[in-house]
């Protein structure tokens, strides 16, 4: 894990603290000011001034947009920002886009903004010719990671056992080299969201908590904003240049510190659900790892933060739990332009020490998935182009994954009813459609019933301590409705769990030609609830 953090940290700087360093070192080879806003300063502008030569527009998401007094400046800071993202991260590509037909005051910068991302940007991106590295001439070793020649071992660069020691390419280095840097970085930024003389973030995955006995897995968590794309090429439109510029620094710093505010909660709640070294859940509980000092691991780590779109990892039964809580909590924050904040997540759980690229491979893929599903419920709906939902979708691997999700999905959730599956699913119902039963709320009560978390009452079944009912309804599942009828009839169950007003799932398990249940009882093993968290619709 400890070259995903450093890679994180690398990305995270090249767009953001190297370009103001970037900037501060040509406006001393100029003799220049250079303008570079905070928070506490969003709504100064400089450029035009005599003596100003660059001003940072905003920086978030990946992107920085800047304004040069002239060409001459932009090219040289571009020259710069590369030289620096060469040296200290090489195997890291940028792409820069520059456009020169724009004076300052004409009330047109939001359009020329525009098309730069949106075409002369994008262009550059097609167009690059990706790198070709040369793979070592005569006899050399290998990096372990990235196959490329090797310049050096691990051992100078982590505190880890002797037998983790391994040969390292030079871009390795370089992410092992800023992992203290990342660390103090999180460190700092959630330092009051628990305490820190008795927890600390892990650095590897095998500290990430199991409980004794049990296999150990790791969940990976990919969640981006909804539609901020769009969100930015209105905003500060039909203003003054000035005003646009800081409509658009105060959108991106609300954006950030949303992000921000979201993880928090998230490691509040986490913080709050630990007794006497344990994460207590609903279902179970499991111990943290130790580390040398003798403060506790928490069983999460973010990786990409301070924005909208965050990865973060943890246990992997925390992993839909969290995921869930990161897109309420997002949802819940207010940014300046007045709209609601959505996102959608992917989630991958597999065994810890499976390669972490392939499971982020699949990862994005299942961030593609909910995206899809908020055009589906768009089209659904009726709704406009801007109507956006949280949306939540995931894979289990427990034994690997082979093929992309597409192949993985038709082949283990295609059967002749249908499909099996009720993911991906919407955060939250709806205010207005009462149509939708694929919502976390009816996933979560299906899985705490099914797991036998409620005693008995009238109207539901008794299903604890009834793991052999459960997956023999598993089984039946993938017949069909009329089987799982007649599974019922035979077991005198009555009604499956409640699945908010749909009477006809919990008589048959199945709407149509997708099944409610089967989800949830796949999760039943990578699943718990968090004390203290309340899921809400």
């Amino acid at each position: 894990m400890s070259e995903n953090i450093g890679a994180s940290y690398l990305v995270s700087q090249a767009t953001n603290k190297w370009v103001k360093e970037a900037l501060q070192t040509l406006g001393k080879e100029f003799h220049q000011k250079v303008h570079i806003p905070s928070c506490e300063s969003l709504h100064e502008v400089h450029i035009g001034h005599e003596d100003v030569v660059a001003e940072i527009i905003y920086t978030g998401g990946g992107n920085a947009v800047l304004l040069f007094a002239s060409f001459q400046y932009a090219e040289r800071f571009t020259q710069i920002l590369s030289k620096r993202v060469l040296q200290d991260a090489p195997g890291l590509n940028i792409v820069v886009a520059h456009h020169q037909d724009f004076e300052f005051g004409q009330g047109n910068l939001k359009e020329k903004i525009n098309h730069i991302l949106e075409q002369e940007l994008a262009k550059k991106k097609r167009e690059r010719i990706a790198s070709v590295p040369l793979l070592g001439l005569g006899v050399t070793a290998t990096c372990q990671s990235t196959q490329l020649p090797a310049v050096d071992t691990s051992e100078k660069y982590t505190s880890t056992d002797e037998e983790d020691i391994y040969l390292i390419s030079r871009e390795t280095k370089a992410k092992l080299k800023a992992v203290p840097d990342a660390n103090q970085r999180l460190s700092k930024e959630f330092a009051k969201a628990f305490n820190s003389k008795i927890y600390d973030f892990p650095h590897r995955t095998d500290y990430l908590g199991r409980s004794e006995g049990d296999s150990s897995y790791v969940a990976i968590v990919h969640a981006d904003g909804n539609g901020m794309g769009n969100r930015f090429q209105k905003c500060g439109e039909y203003k003054s240049d000035k005003d646009a510029i800081i409509d658009m620094r105060q959108l991106s710093c609300d954006v950030q510190n949303a992000g921000i505010a979201a993880l928090k909660k998230v490691v509040e709640i986490i913080h709050n659900s630990i007794e006497n070294g344990e994460v207590i859940g609903t279902i179970d509980k499991f111990a943290l790892k130790k580390s040398k000092d003798g403060k506790y691991y928490l069983p999460f780590r973010p990786l990409v933060f301070g924005g909208d779109d965050v990865i973060f990892v943890c246990e992997g039964r925390l992993g839909l739990e969290l995921a869930a809580i990161y897109l309420r909590e997002f949802e819940n924050q207010k940014v300046s332009d007045n709209e609601k904040l959505t996102a959608r997540a992917g989630v991958c759980i597999v065994k810890t020490h499976y390669p972490f690229a392939r499971a982020y491979k699949i990862v994005g893929e299942l961030y593609k998935e909910a995206k899809n599903f908020i055009r589906e419920e768009r089209e659904r709906l009726d709704e406009s182009k801007d109507y956006y939902c949280s949306t939540l979708d995931w894979h289990f691997a427990a034994s690997g994954l082979i093929g992309s999700l597409g192949e993985i999905r038709k082949r283990e959730y295609q059967v002749s009813a249908g499909n099996l599956t009720m993911r991906p699913i919407r955060l939250k119902d709806h205010d207005i459609d009462d149509e939708q039963w694929r919502t976390w709320f009816n996933f979560i009560n299906a899985v705490q019933h099914l797991n036998g978390q409620f005693d008995y009452v009238e109207g539901n079944e008794p299903w604890k301590d009834r793991r052999n009912k459960v997956i023999a309804l598993r089984e039946v599942l993938r017949e069909g409705s009329n089987k799982t009828k007649q599974f019922m009839n035979a077991y005198g169950i009555k009604a499956l769990p409640s699945l908010s007003q749909f009477d006809d799932l919990q008589n048959s398990g199945w709407f149509e030609k997708r099944c409610a249940y089967f989800d949830a009882i796949e999760a039943l093993d990578f699943y718990i609830g968090l004390k203290g968290n309340n899921n809400e619709k």
